[in-house]
């Protein structure tokens, strides 16, 4: 099974897929929730949740909706996806 590279996203809107505009609303929206609870609880716990409960999706995603069947192919794949994001803001002077 070949997997989507994170940054691959159609150049229009399309029913039920998120362009590359959509794609920066949705994050956006999930910052803001993170930058809400951050509020009462210090981001060193906060962003440990949020990578957890990004796994747990990333898991039902793979498990269930995917049906990926090499679960080690999968993770390999998403570990690379995610050193590809957080390096790209890690290099970003405006975050």
């Amino acid at each position: 099974m070949t997997f989507r590279d994170w940054h691959i996203r159609p150049d229009t809107p399309t029913k039920g897929q998120l362009d590359n505009a959509q794609f920066l609303k949705v994050a956006d929206q999930f910052i803001s929730l993170a930058n809400e609870r951050n509020r009462k609880i210090v981001a060193t716990d906060l962003h440990y949740a949020l990578l957890y409960a990004a796994a747990r999706y990333n898991a039902h995603v793979g498990k269930n909706v995917m049906v990926v069947e090499d679960h080690e192919t999968y993770i390999d794949h998403m570990v690379t996806q995610y050193k590809d994001m957080l390096r790209e803001h890690m290099a970003d002077p405006t975050v």
